[in-house]
This record gives structure tokens, sequence and C-alpha cells, in this order.
């Protein structure tokens, strides 16, 4: 599968506010719509794209399956749900939303993945919030090597030992809240600094970075003006110096909300 270098996320896009916003998106140039059960708006992403008035096959949409139905027979049933409610005949991607790992069932979740993949529901199937040493269990046990990792990936919060795992394992590392889902990021005097010099806004200067690492953001907005702006992004680059430069702002506490993929769990 051919992804595109960034995706749309869709978190907290609900109803008729929801839909104008991921049809504005469409219609500004996105081809990857990130959703997810738990956000309750797989709905929402099938309108907009009916709307959108664009081919099915020229858009790639992903979903993902929460926490209560990691157990087998229940994951199925959830990814046909995720399907009825977009009103799809199939997800190009399909991720475990996370890997909940003191209820140990994730391994059992992936092997509905496989099936459901196997059965044409969905066409590629990845993770979210999975450690290397999940990453490792799924492929030790089944076989099958997810084809993304989502994680949360921002200035603060870069994730260097995840990201070489998984270029490694040739997994692609999505990045959610790769703008730090307007934390202090946004300001940071730094990174705007850097904007100044190549006469960009922090936003754009961010996703270039993650871009460069080789990572694939997908970022929210509502406003059309800022939809273009994140995609407008392909016609500067970022020096090694600056590059560096934007790493080094790692914060030992740089999770957004202690969501530490090896004790959280969400449902």
């Amino acid at each position: 599968m051919s992804l595109p270098q960034i995706g749309f996320g869709t978190y907290k896009l609900n109803g008729a506010l929801g839909v104008n916003a991921i049809n504005s998106a469409l219609n500004c140039g996105y081809r990857l719509i990130d959703t997810a059960f738990n956000y309750e708006n797989e709905g929402t992403v099938g309108e907009a794209i009916r709307r959108s008035g664009i081919a099915r096959e020229q858009i790639i949409i992903s979903s993902k399956l929460p926490g209560r139905h990691h157990h087998y027979e229940e994951a199925l049933t959830t990814i046909q749900e995720s399907l009825y409610r977009a009103g799809l005949d199939y997800y190009d991607l399909y991720l475990i939303h996370w890997p909940n790992p003191k209820e140990n069932l994730y391994v059992e979740a992936w092997q509905a993945l496989i099936t459901a993949q196997k059965l044409g529901l969905v066409r590629e199937i990845g993770v979210s919030n999975f450690l290397p040493a999940h990453i490792n269990r799924l492929i030790s046990e089944t076989g099958v090597k997810p084809a993304v990792n989502q994680i949360e990936l921002h200035p603060y919060f870069s994730e260097p030992e995840l990201r070489v795992f998984d270029q490694q394992n040739k997994i692609l590392t999505w990045a959610w809240s790769p703008l730090g889902r307007a934390s202090s990021v946004l300001n940071d005097p730094i990174i705007a600094g850097i904007a100044d010099d190549v006469q960009r806004s922090i936003g754009q200067v961010i996703l270039r970075w993650e871009i460069q690492l080789g990572v694939l953001p997908i970022p929210k907005s509502t406003h059309t003006s800022r939809q273009i702006e994140n995609l407008n992004i392909f016609d500067f680059q970022l020096s090694g110096e600056q590059m560096q430069t934007i790493t080094n702002l790692e914060r030992p506490d740089g999770r957004l909300q202690n969501q530490d993929p090896a004790e959280y769990e969400e449902f």
C-alpha cells in the first residue's frame, strides 16, 4: 500500500461540524483519514467521504479497535460494526488502539485482525501505542508484522528508540498529536526562531521535522486555512542543525497525558 507523507486526524470531529471539517480536509488534498471506534465518529468520516465526491479507492482510511473488544470474536464483530458505522466495504488500515498489557489480550486481538485481513474486511493491519516488547510478541506468536505503529510523537517526545525499532522492522511510524495537541510546543521560542529563519509557521516546521525523521504525522484542524498550511510543507527543508535543535527539545516528562503504553490502558 502506498501512503501519503501526511494524514488527517479526526479525534473529536463529530456530527455535522465534523463532517464539514473532514470534507474540507479532503477538498484541500488530504487522502489519508484516521479515525477510531472510540472516537465515535466513524459515521462522520464515512459521510464526509461520500459528500466529498472523491472516489473511495483514492482515499486511505484507518480505524482502531478499542481495548474492551480484544477477545477474538468480539474483535471481529467490532471491525464489522466499524465498517457498518462508516458505510464502508473495507478499511485500508485497521489498528489495535492500545496494547492494554495488564489485560494481556492483544495477541488474541491481533489474531482477529489477521483474520479480518484474510476476509477482506481490512487491507492492512497495524498497531497504535505499542512498545517493542509488544510488537516482538505479536511477531513471535503469529508470524505477522504490523504495517504501522501509531504513537504519540512531537518535539517534546520524539521516541528515538521506538522509531529506530520500527525502522529496523520496516514498520512505518505514524505520529498522533504531532503538534502537541495545542500544548506549549506550539509556542516554543526555539522552534519559533527556526520558523522565522525558514519563513514558515511553527506548525509547518514541526510537521516538516517529523517528515524528515521518516515519520507520518496526522495533524487535525477544523480550519480550512490551517489544513492547507499543514499540507504546505513539501517545498522547504530543515538543515541537519535545525533538525537536531528540535530533537534536543525532548523532555523526560514530554508525554501530554502521561499515557505510558507499558502501564496505561484504554477501553
